[in-house]
Formats: C-alpha cells, sequence, structure tokens
C-alpha cells in the first residue's frame, strides 16, 4: 500500500467517527426530551403533609392560587410569591387568583427581585434563611419544575424541597399536543433545564415564567 493510500484511511475514518459521535448525541437529546415530556405531561401528584414554608415561583394565576389554598390548609405558617411585578400588591395579584387572600396577609410575602428561574431560587433562598425554615413546598407549573428544583437545590443544599407542580393551562387546553406554539414552550424550557444542569444558567435566554 503506498504511503497516500495509508494516509488516506484514517481521514476517511475520522468524519465517519464524527458522524457516530453527532448521532449519539442526537439520541441521548431525544432521550433526554423524551423523558422531561414524560414528566411534563403527567398528571400531577402532589405530596402530602406540611412544611415551614410555601413558595410560589410566578407565572400564571393557578399557580398563586394554589399558593393561597395551600397556606389556608395549613399545610405551611407562611407563604412566598415569588418573581411578583414590582408594581403588584397582594390584593391585586389575589383577584387576578380569584382568591380572597385577606385573611392571610399576615402570612403572605411578596417578593419582587427575581426575574429568571435562577433569580427565584436566589430570593427564595434568602427568604427561608431569615424564616429560619428547614422546608418548603414548591409550586409551580409541571414543564418548569425540574429547572425550578435544580435550581433551588443550588441554593438552598441542606433544606427539604418537596415538589408541588401545577398542571399547566396552555397544556391542558384541548389539541394542546398538535400545537406548535406548546412544543416551542417544551423544547424552549428543556433546553433551559440543560444550560442549568451544566451550571450556564445565565446563557439562557430571558424569558419570565408567565402566561403558561
Amino acid at each position: 500500500m503506498s504511503d497516500a493510500a495509508g494516509a488516506a484511511a484514517p481521514a476517511r475514518r475520522r468524519p465517519r467517527a464524527g458522524r457516530w459521535l453527532a448521532g449519539a448525541a442526537m439520541l441521548a437529546l431525544a432521550w433526554g426530551f423524551a423523558d422531561f415530556l414524560g414528566d411534563a405531561l403527567a398528571p400531577p401528584t402532589p405530596a402530602e403533609g406540611e412544611t415551614d414554608g410555601i413558595v410560589v415561583l410566578t407565572g400564571g394565576s393557578e399557580r398563586v392560587g394554589t399558593g393561597f389554598r395551600l397556606l389556608a390548609e395549613g399545610r405551611a405558617r407562611r407563604l412566598l410569591i415569588s418573581g411578583a411585578h414590582p408594581g403588584a400588591g397582594l390584593a391585586e395579584i389575589a383577584a387576578a387568583a380569584a382568591f380572597d387572600a385577606a385573611p392571610l396577609a399576615g402570612r403572605v410575602e411578596l417578593g419582587h427581585a427575581a426575574a429568571s428561574t435562577r433569580g427565584n431560587a436566589v430570593e427564595i433562598a434568602a427568604w427561608a434563611r431569615s424564616e429560619e425554615m428547614r422546608s418548603l413546598r414548591v409550586v409551580t407549573a409541571g414543564y418548569h419544575m425540574p429547572r425550578a428544583m435544580l435550581e433551588l437545590r443550588r441554593t438552598l443544599p441542606a433544606a427539604v424541597l418537596v415538589p408541588h407542580p401545577v398542571a399547566s393551562a396552555a397544556l391542558r387546553a384541548p389539541g394542546a399536543v398538535w400545537r406548535p406554539r406548546v412544543w416551542a414552550l417544551l423544547a424552549g424550557e428543556y433546553a433551559r433545564y440543560l444550560l442549568a444542569r451544566a451550571g450556564l444558567s445565565g446563557l439562557a435566554w430571558p424569558r419570565r415564567e408567565a402566561r403558561d
């Protein structure tokens, strides 16, 4: 075999190996996305019991309403609504959730600083430490829960975190599975989750968790 022929064989193998690696990476992403979809689309199964506090990551009135309801049921002594609009007060937020929160006013705190999931985690951690809370019930949309729990475990590694997923209105709508907007929502959330797992949350494009 000539020197030229011998050099050509490794050159042919390198593109083939690259294609195999690219294919394996795509397969891993597809498998991970399928697993993510299973969690996002599964009916919520919230855990029973009580925690020291309840935290709601804003985005949709159903999350906030769920937080108010859990507090009224005695599931915790205090509630934080993290990422509330800077100009919104408790009465306005409660009205949007169709809930009379007046009897709970002294037990509810609004966090206005967070504008992202990582910001929620920082805001929640500061609140939990100031209130000396060791356990939190986390309320957010089911599709958002994996990323929310990931960020919260980083800021509160010693706390007991109980997920309380809320079914997203966008995913419950008739024919939702055929809507491109829903798939864009889920694909975007999965991409943000992967960035968060890699510790690169700051690279995610901005998106307040709203209108879900």
